[in-house]
């Protein structure tokens, strides 16, 4: 089948998408729809570091599935990461998923660069996703985000909220993706207030050494920023985030979570009276949008961009205590609006 490329921009509610809450643990998993064939499968994923359970960006991918799961009443597959793997492991799983008849087959995460660019060519009549990354090929579409954008409403959320003057960022690996939140997060507490200072601290300078997938690193960082009078972190950490989360509600302080609503997350119910916002990434949209598209006959290819002018990034509001701080939500409806309209450049770097 003859792909054509394309630039697109998917319409993805973010909130239209309820994430299920799930458990870490196995390493892989089929479930069957109960309308589906045994013979016909359709989307599968492969996650990226830390893995399914760890509230974020991962569940948020897994929610995708589910939507499509349930709509279209097909066998789907998630297939999770080891310790250590390389490019190569990578490419087998991918490889075996297609082999298998799964498509789309969605690689969750930049680290699949590689391993899709390589599948992809192998198995030209199966449609590949690429999650944060954007990779050529006939086949192949690159669910890329303006993560600079949600993270700078979380700046803006940052700088009303903080009583200190004194916010933080928590980034999980020091590389570009993990910048851009750190940019957009720095421009909109400035832009709000230059009287707010921003610390920032990243746990790890490569994904190998956990810097997406330990609580622990993240929780002393955090209490590193607390030490200095934080009273707002934001974190972009995968798996490592929960720990930002605890140090925060232990210290009595604001969390800002990321990707999905970490409000609403069960496995951090304990901690939500003090995660005042998140900044969303619609992963779980995208995973959609691309099954979807492939159900339909016509799958997308190319760079498909995720942004706030169609919601595939955004700040959730589901914490009460976020409307009772004086000037908030108008403080953010505004500078939504700036950056939809271009009068708000965000930066990236």
């Amino acid at each position: 089948m003859r792909r054509i490329s394309k630039l697109t921009r998917v319409a993805v509610g973010v909130a239209s998408i309820a994430l299920a809450a799930t458990a870490c643990g196995g390493t892989s998993s089929d479930s069957g729809g109960d309308g589906g064939d045994s013979g016909d499968k359709g989307v599968a994923i492969a996650y990226d570091i830390g893995g399914k359970g760890d509230q974020s960006f991962n569940d948020a991918a897994y929610s995708g599935l589910q939507k499509a799961q349930k709509e279209f009443g097909y066998k789907t597959a998630d297939i999770e990461p080891t310790e250590g793997e390389t490019d190569a492991d990578k490419e087998q799983r991918l490889a075996s998923l297609a082999k298998q008849g799964y498509n789309p087959v969605i690689g969750i995460g930049y680290a699949y660069g590689p391993a899709i660019t390589a599948v992809s060519k192998k198995y030209p009549d199966t449609t590949f996703g690429i999650v944060d990354s954007t990779v050529e090929g006939e086949n192949v579409a690159s669910l890329v985000f303006a993560e600079e954008q949600a993270s700078y409403l979380a700046g803006v959320t940052a700088a009303k909220a903080t009583k200190s003057n004194v916010v933080g960022f928590v980034g999980g690996v020091d590389i570009p993706l993990i910048h851009k939140f750190e940019a957009g997060y720095k421009q909109g507490v400035l832009d709000t207030n230059p009287k707010v200072k921003v610390l920032s601290q990243y746990l790890t300078q490569t994904a190998e050494e956990g810097g997406f997938a330990s609580p622990d690193k993240g929780k002393a960082a955090a209490e590193g920023q607390i030490e200095k009078n934080a009273d707002v972190i934001y974190q972009a950490a995968g798996l490592s985030g929960q720990g930002v989360i605890e140090a925060a509600a232990k210290a009595k302080v604001w969390a800002i979570g990321v990707d999905s609503d970490q409000y609403e997350q069960a496995a951090l119910a304990s901690y939500k009276s003090y995660i005042l916002t998140s900044a969303l990434k619609d992963v779980g949209g995208a995973v959609y949008a691309l099954a979807k598209s492939v159900e339909d006959g016509k799958p997308l290819t190319g760079t498909q961009t995720f942004d706030l002018k169609v919601n595939g990034v955004g700040l959730s509001e589901s914490n009460p205590e976020f409307a009772k701080i004086a000037g908030l939500s108008e403080a953010v409806a505004k500078a939504k609006e700036g950056i939809i309209d271009g009068s708000i450049k965000v930066k990236t770097e």
